[in-house]
């Protein structure tokens, strides 16, 4: 049993941000019921490359999840959810700020239907604000963010991220907000509307580097902040084998030992600290630790550096990660026993709880899989579903 069996939750999300936020709840035990329109349902479903019938993408996304087809434009549809929340505590969409309004399902019809209701609307750009009715993607929001405008070498253009940053902390905002909405209810007895815009997210991302430019009023540059390839002792170098290693030793204690490690420390000498260096010193020791990298092996230098207690780490390949002793021994990699598809490898769950871990109880649903079941416990006749899928309610 998971921390938050017994939690009963409305996804009308689609797409990665809502999928991997009703994800990570249903992975710790949350009910999860997916209310998806009748036709296409969850877009996810279709991305190749398929799985059976379905995405790879869903079988991982919507595990743990059930399905019901609600076409929300039809009046008996709307009855059907407004039965369900009565009986459920979260409430979670990502349509457009005022569709809900239009289908009747905004927050202040289903608060008169179940006060205790947590309700979150999941957006780019939030409820209200000159761009609320903007459509948009996580690279749409990392560039307005300003984090698009610092990923990248040193006079190169802007580099997209390799995962979708606004979508995934998106996600996980939005779970982490309506875990605290819960605890609200749980003190006040009255659930509530939470507004969250996936700009805000990746925002509030920045921190670190928006306090020093508060103070300095200096436009970060790409490849010149500290942590994004200034420093010689926090970079990415290639070895002689054409892979790469990262180098993450910022204390004093660890560059040193890296330097010590091989056999130059005649380079820890030129500062006393290399975070306060000017760039031109800073480049000269990246330029001769490109060379020495190339002397050897990627895993030569892990090695190495691993035995001489140096923050250091191999780039790797999917197939490298999926197959890391570290990442196995954490179980981030798991096989499922799936009855249409077969065996089915997927990406763990990350959190370990000691007396209420989370678990895989069944796999993804097809769509609208869960109809008849949920119908039959609101009271519905087999005929009258029936007749709901005859005039394309469901």
């Amino acid at each position: 049993m998971g921390p938050l069996d017994g939690i009963k939750v409305l996804d009308l999300t689609r797409l990665l941000p809502g999928d991997y936020c009703t994800l990570l709840l249903a992975d710790l035990g949350a009910e999860v019921l997916k209310v998806e329109d009748p036709f296409l349902g969850d877009y996810v479903r279709w991305y190749p490359p398929l799985v059976g019938k379905e995405s790879a993408m869903h079988h991982y996304l919507n595990r743990n999840k059930k399905s019901i087809t609600l076409n929300l434009k039809s009046e008996k549809a709307r009855e059907i959810l407004y039965k369900l929340v009565a009986d459920y505590d979260i409430f979670i969409e990502s349509f457009r700020p005022g569709v809900v309004k239009k289908l009747g399902i905004d927050y202040e019809t289903l608060e008169d239907i179940n006060p205790r209701l947590v309700y979150l609307s999941l957006t780019g750009f939030g409820q209200y604000g000159p761009y609320r009715e903007l459509p948009g993607h996580d690279i749409n929001y990392i560039g307005i963010a300003g984090i698009l405008g610092i990923t990248g070498e040193r006079n190169g253009p802007p580099v997209i991220p390799g995962v979708q940053i606004a979508d995934l902390s998106g996600g996980m905002f939005a779970a982490f907000s309506v875990l605290a909405g819960l605890v609200s209810r749980e003190r006040t007895g009255r659930g509530q509307y939470i507004d969250f815009a996936m700009l805000d997210g990746v925002v509030s991302w920045l921190s670190v580097h928006a306090a020093r430019y508060f103070v300095e009023k200096v436009n970060p540059k790409r490849g010149e902040m500290l942590l994004s390839g200034a420093l010689p002792i926090y970079n990415v170098y290639e070895t002689k084998d054409g892979k790469y290693i990262s180098i993450g030793s910022l204390e004093d204690k660890f560059w040193k030992s890296m330097f010590k490690a091989i056999g130059r420390e005649d380079l820890a000498q030129i500062d006393e600290s290399f975070r306060e260096m000017r760039l031109d010193k800073l480049d000269k020791v990246t330029e001769e630790l490109r060379k020495i990298f190339l002397t050897k092996t990627r895993d030569e230098w892990v090695k190495l550096f691993w035995e001489n207690d140096v923050c250091a780490g191999p780039v790797y390949t999917f197939e490298e990660t999926f197959n890391d002793p570290q990442v196995k021994a954490r179980n981030m990699v798991i096989e499922l026993d799936d009855p249409e598809v077969g065996k089915l490898k997927q990406v763990g769950i990350p959190i370990k709880f000691s007396k209420t871990p989370g678990e895989i109880r069944f796999r993804a649903p097809h769509l609208g899989e869960h109809n008849e079941e949920i119908l039959l416990k609101l009271g519905y006749s087999e005929e009258e579903i029936k007749q709901l899928k005859k005039e394309q309610a469901i």
